[in-house]
């Protein structure tokens, strides 16, 4: 069989690489693995306790979870295969957005993963008058579990009915809603059919270079973001062992732990791993702490494909061996690959990690596009750093006259729900418009060079473009997170989220007497000096009327909690830029709304 809809790939799975270890969730300190049969065996179990509930075709259904977990899978594919559409909503916004969310939707009942999301989602209960029901994952006081769904599902004397629904749904009918986190306004739900994801699914298992049936994937991304979802579709497909990390927090451990094949990642993550491992060797002395950064700097040259010659080849090969052998271990020692995906990733971590044999490789797309349209790999010279590869199989991409890259291919949503003029307006002339400027070289990689939305003019009518300017101002150890401002201003200038635990820790080398209160910090003129002498470096590469030429330091590390970032960790420029009003009257002497 060769799967069409999303709920036929679990019974590809068993016909093709049945495992035992088809989902595996971490659960009191052990890991307990469902195989691909009790899978299956699970979520026709929740499309019966879902029929009995009386869930008709069409209805929709939200997801959250503050962890990727088997259970969300299950009820991901219980719900589908009825002919119900899942909405998976992030778990770290805000009981207003989950209002408008599950109200927008009409969502008739939501799985929910523990107490924290259910006390937010019972908050605006009332308020939602479509949503008879919330059930848990977790064992939960005064709720219902979602094992009650599943003990309805028992008796199996409706299963003819669940197939009656899943003969009745065809490829090209909705499958998801799955609402964009927006960096401005209120969320769009995008609607995305079985076609759109399988197809995207199929494709980019293209550029996976592991061993199909034999391998193993470790899942920590959130679910309800098309990335991830997609991702956790093509390993099933491809039949790896899916294994569900606990946190953020916990990665390390599990990476040691399952020692997986397979990874996804965002660069904010990766420049974290690279900025502890840089920490580290910072500590170092002596003959160690020499080569160490000898290793980096190595790194730091690297191109692929042995373009740097025989003698950085013969000298990377001693790195390998002596530095970057315990950063592979300290990545469960196994990695064939690490999607990059989300956000733009910095060219020296790709230079930095595939040097040391960690290969990472950027892509490219939107959950419009279900997500993927472009991936880089190391097969086929297929890799090309600074860029997110070539488009995958079936993708046509075209650049408009104005910059905008153009995607047609079938892994293209269907619209925006309930939103015809919003659809029509990104879908006109048969491609979607995808609201990022690049271009194309001449070997057919796809570079992304800013956001559309996002350039500006400043008053002398030179145009900016933010993106470009951050990617390489964030380049430094001491800058965390930077945003270019002046839209209409006379001049460029920068809000910037300071690295403070770096800084602390280059104070402490240099003998410094600084203040560890981040308020304080910012204040602190040898650190205002030296973040201004990266500035004036970086300021080097860009024209005149590119240059930073005022900067402000923000006293808040930048986080989803707080409102400066996406859940998927992109900038909320218009909610940064109200946050800091002061700090730009500070620098334009006005504010401007």
């Amino acid at each position: 069989m060769n799967p069409k809809r999303l709920f036929d790939i679990p019974y590809f799975q068993l016909e093709k690489y049945p495992l035992e270890k088809c989902l595996v969730t971490k659960y009191d300190g052990k890991w307990i693995a469902t195989s691909t049969k009790e899978y299956i065996e699970l979520f026709n179990k929740l499309s019966r306790g879902l029929l009995r509930l009386g869930v008709n075709a069409n209805d929709k259904i939200a997801l959250i979870s503050s962890r990727n977990r088997t259970e969300w899978n299950i009820c991901d594919m219980g719900i589908m295969q009825v002919g119900a559409h899942g909405v998976p909503i992030y778990p770290t916004i805000s009981s207003q957005e989950y209002e408008y969310i599950l109200n927008h939707s009409g969502s008739v009942f939501c799985f929910v993963s523990d107490q924290e999301v259910f006390d937010k989602v019972m908050n605006i209960k009332d308020k939602v008058p479509t949503l008879k029901e919330v059930y848990t994952f977790d064992e939960i006081p005064n709720s219902k579990n979602w094992k009650t769904v599943l003990e309805m599902g028992e008796d199996a004397s409706n299963q003819e009915e669940v197939e009656a629904r899943k003969n009745a749904i065809l490829e090209n009918d909705l499958a998801t809603l799955i609402y964009t986190s927006g960096t401005t306004g209120k969320p769009k739900g995008v609607m995305l059919s079985h076609k759109n994801i399988v197809s995207n699914a199929i494709y980019s298992a293209e550029r996976l270079p592991i061993e199909i049936g034999k391998s193993s994937a470790l899942s920590f991304l959130p679910v309800s973001h098309v990335y991830e979802r997609m991702l956790l579709y093509m390993y099933q497909l491809c039949g790896l062992e899916i294994y569900f990390a606990e946190s953020i927090e916990a990665i390390s451990d599990n990476l040691k732990e399952v020692k997986p094949e397979v990874m996804t990642a965002v660069p904010r993550l990766l420049e974290k791993v690279y900025d502890r491992i840089y920490s580290k060797g910072l500590e170092l002395s002596g003959i160690k702490k020499a080569l160490f950064f000898w290793a980096v700097n190595l790194g730091l040259k690297y191109e692929p494909y042995g373009k740097n010659g025989s003698w950085y080849e013969f000298q990377l090969k001693f790195a390998n061996k002596l530095i970057f052998s315990k950063w592979r271990e300290a990545l469960g020692g196994n990695l064939k690959a690490i999607a990059s995906g989300s956000a733009p990733l910095q060219p020296r971590l790709a230079r930095v990690f595939n040097a040391a044999q960690i290969p990472v490789m950027e892509g490219y797309g939107l959950t419009e596009t279900s997500p993927v349209i472009a991936v880089n790999q190391m097969r086929n010279n297929g890799f090309r750093i600074g860029t997110v590869g070539k488009p995958i199989s079936h993708t046509k991409v075209k650049i408009a006259d104005d910059g905008e890259i153009l995607i047609k291919g079938p892994q293209v949503m269907l619209g925006y729900y309930k939103d015809n003029a919003e659809t029509d307006n990104v879908l006109k002339g048969g491609y979607l418009h995808t609201g990022d400027i690049g271009e194309i070289d001449n070997d057919g990689f796809l570079k992304i060079t800013d956001r559309k939305k996002e350039i500006f003019k400043t008053s002398g009518g030179k145009y900016i473009a933010p993106q470009v300017i951050e990617n390489i101002i964030k380049q430094s150890r001491f800058i965390q997170q930077i945003m270019v401002i002046g839209e209409g201003e006379k001049m460029p200038a920068a809000f910037i989220e300071p690295d403070f635990e770096f800084i602390k820790e280059w104070a402490k080398l240099k003998g410094h007497e600084i203040a560890s209160d981040p308020k304080e910090m910012v204040k602190n003129k040898i650190v205002l000096d030296r973040i201004k002498e990266e500035i004036e470096y970086y300021n080097e590469r860009f024209g005149q009327w590119e240059k930073i030429k005022q900067f402000r330091l923000t006293p808040e590390v930048w986080s989803i909690e707080a409102g400066h970032l996406t859940p998927t960790l992109k900038m909320k420029r218009r909610v940064i830029l109200n946050i800091y009003k002061d700090l730009y009257k500070d620098i334009y002497g006005h504010y401007k709304e």
